[in-house]
């Protein structure tokens, strides 16, 4: 055998591997890169989507405003592991039901925040969205 053959492996192991880190810590990110801790909103809704994905949850939510006309958001969550761990599942917000979430604004003004805590208006409940940084239950919330 060529002393090139397991070189060349091992080079192009070594490579994947780097790439495949990369892409995982790209795809992750820090409240403060996104999110304004000086901009908290509340929002009051028909959610439409729960995204249970890694390496943050998403609620979709149609938001109505004073003018009627209805838009779309998006908030982040924490983990799914992490919401698991404080009692919830991927059932525990069914679509179609009204909420309201106290969040921070996207620094980029898209319709995006990052959840705090999200509030059943049938019957009041409620639970923390909050993943790490701002929003988490030892910092201020909004």
């Amino acid at each position: 055998m060529s002393p090139r053959g397991p070189v060349s492996m091992g080079v192009l192991a070594a490579i994947i591997a780097v790439l495949s880190l990369t892409a995982g810590v790209s795809a992750h990110h820090a409240f403060s890169a996104e999110f304004d801790a000086n901009k908290p909103i509340t929002l009051r809704g028909t959610l439409t989507k729960f995204e249970w994905v890694n390496p943050h949850s998403w609620l979709h939510l149609d938001v109505k405003g004073p003018d009627g006309k209805v838009v779309s958001w998006a908030i982040e969550g924490g983990a799914p592991n992490a919401l698991i761990r404080r009692g919830m599942n991927k059932d525990s917000v069914p679509t179609g039901v009204e909420i309201r979430v106290e969040a921070y604004l996207a620094k980029d003004g898209s319709n995006r925040a990052n959840g705090v805590d999200v509030t059943f208006l049938a019957d009041g409940r409620k639970m923390f969205m909050g993943s790490s940084g701002t929003g988490a239950p030892y910092d201020k919330k909004p």
